[in-house]
């Protein structure tokens, strides 16, 4: 929930239309467990073992950015409950405070998680945890960028986690490891985002995962956060992440890494990713609704054609797949499609994005 907005429609711009973009989503197969994970935080069984760490977290905003100061990893596994999330946050003092659900939990150094399996960028999931294994989930109707409402009152119904500390928690005096969080979100709880169960071989879903690091030092045997010495509030957390976002906000589902689920057994054999080729319309149409926004600071209404974005976003070359813009009640609405395909995709002011089969 933490949200730098002031540039993001136009930096988010320059990423799709300009060829600048620092970064693309990271991809992971998320291969399948053969017995149900025992939930422990400590990723004991052998299908975990068999199962490859994402790379290193990198800085929210790009990989050119500051490296982080610890090291962070993740891993995935599913059956045909669960999707499985491990992680090992490294840091020498572990500490965490809030101990009460659904608190604002990144107010301590915490890991979390977002979903959204439909990968439509509404209706999508954050989970966040800290070390005492505290929880906060929530339902996000859309990005906040968007209007988009917070449903803190829904669960991940039946989720399990736990935590497994290599060190001591809360305790200045020593010098600690890491700590690893280990997750089961039930397949079942995400069904009022669309996605379909059973999972099948070849789904694929948007997913990210974030660090909150908070600087600390030690006072009379407590942690307490630096302070900006002129406001004497504390300096700003850290943001490190699986797949950077561009800007410092998690809200932008569209830059989230893909997951492909796959059928095959963890450590069996190995599969490839799949692009999707109809991710470049659905990304096409992506950069034109950025492109809108920015139009619509300017002018007060959307433009109803190319031509008369072109006349002052240097843009109109970059869009591949030549969208059609239809001005409605509520905005408009933009359609593209890849050649021969029986696809069309969609995307509103809203920023969501659906496909349309046509005969």
């Amino acid at each position: 929930m933490r949200i730098v907005t002031c540039i993001l429609s136009l930096f988010i711009l320059v990423l799709y239309t300009q060829g600048q973009q620092t970064t693309t989503p990271r991809q992971y197969i998320c291969y399948k467990s053969p017995s149900p994970i025992t939930i422990d935080g400590k990723a004991a069984e052998k299908s975990w073992a068999k199962a490859a760490w994402t790379d290193d977290f990198r800085d929210i905003i790009s990989d050119q950015h500051q490296m982080p100061r610890f090291r962070t990893r993740a891993k995935m596994l599913w059956d045909d409950q669960y999707f499985y999330v491990f992680a090992e946050i490294y840091e020498p003092h572990i500490w965490a405070n809030l101990n009460q659900r659904d608190t604002i939990i990144y107010l301590d150094n915490d890991f979390e998680v977002f979903i959204d399996p439909d990968g439509d960028t509404h209706r999508y999931y954050e989970y966040e945890m800290n070390a005492l294994n505290t929880q906060w989930d929530l339902l996000l109707t859309k990005p906040y960028r968007d209007g988009g409402i917070p449903v803190t009152s829904w669960n991940f119904d039946h989720m399990i986690s736990a935590v497994h500390i290599e060190g001591t928690l809360n305790n200045p005096s020593d010098v600690d490891r890491f700590w690893s969080v280990e997750i089961a979100f039930p397949l079942k709880s995400m069904l009022d985002s669309s996605v379909v169960i059973p999972v099948k071989d070849g789904d694929q879903w948007r997913v990210n995962f974030s660090r909150v690091e908070w600087q600390t030092t030690i006072e009379n045997g407590r942690y307490v956060k630096n302070k900006n010495k002129e406001t004497g509030r504390p300096l700003p957390e850290d943001n490190w992440v699986w797949s950077p976002q561009g800007a410092v906000n998690m809200h932008i589902p569209d830059m989230w890494g893909y997951v492909q689920f796959s059928d095959l057994v963890a450590g069996e054999r190995i599969t490839k990713f799949r692009v999707n080729p109809e991710e470049q319309v659905k990304n096409d149409l992506r950069a034109l609704y950025y492109i809108q926004r920015e139009y619509h600071s300017t002018h007060q209404k959307f433009a109803d054609s190319l031509t008369k974005i072109s006349k002052e976003i240097h843009n109109p070359q970059e869009l591949k797949f030549s969208p059609v813009i239809k001005i409605t009640t509520h905005g408009y609405e933009s359609t593209a499609k890849l050649p021969d395909s029986n696809k069309l995709w969609h995307i509103d002011e809203s920023g969501r994005i659906w496909e349309e089969k046509t005969p």
